[in-house]
């Protein structure tokens, strides 16, 4: 897939270029498909920016796209093995094409960080800060792999709603 024409892509960075962590950015971007308000859903995904809260461990962006594949395939019946073992191989895909693409899908590894832990303060959105992280890439990039795999394994009515350009419809409505 090419992510500079990936619409969902574009999203996740006009996201985080709003503001929003890296995986607010890219579980926003799919809005259209979970149904979940957009207060609702940057405080669910409000605690993996950073890799997990400036712990600088799994890439934010990353946590954003197994937000998104949680909420349109993951199970929710605790004794479900199998719907358990197909979510699992489902997240080990999605971070393996992650990792292929940047060689890593932990924060500080991308981000060149020698330290664990970071501050909690995060640093300033300047032109200075967008030049020098590769964030909005990174995002953009866990948004593509993420519609990529949807486009690969739709969900039901899911292609005529990515087709139409008007995925307005929410998940309740797919299903």
């Amino acid at each position: 897939m090419n992510f500079e024409e990936s619409r969902y892509g574009q999203r996740a960075e006009d996201n985080f270029k709003k503001g929003y962590n890296c995986s607010q950015a890219v579980f926003l971007a799919f809005s259209d498909l979970h149904g979940m308000d957009e207060k609702t859903a940057a405080r669910l995904s409000s605690s993996f920016g950073g890799g997990m809260g400036r712990l600088r461990e799994v890439c934010g962006s990353v946590s954003g796209m197994f937000l998104v594949a949680g909420v349109l395939y993951g199970y929710d019946t605790p004794g479900d093995a199998r719907g358990k073992k197909e979510h699992y191989e489902r997240i080990q895909q999605l971070a393996a094409a992650f990792e292929k693409e940047n060689g890593s899908i932990v924060c500080r590894d991308l981000l060149g960080l020698n330290r664990k832990k970071d501050v909690p303060a995060p640093a300033e959105r300047t032109e200075e800060y967008y030049k020098k992280r590769p964030c909005g890439k990174l995002v953009r990039m866990a948004a593509a792999i993420m519609e990529q795999y949807i486009e690969e394994h739709p969900l039901e009515g899911y292609s005529a709603v990515l087709s139409s350009g008007t995925a307005g419809n929410h998940l309740h409505d797919l299903q």
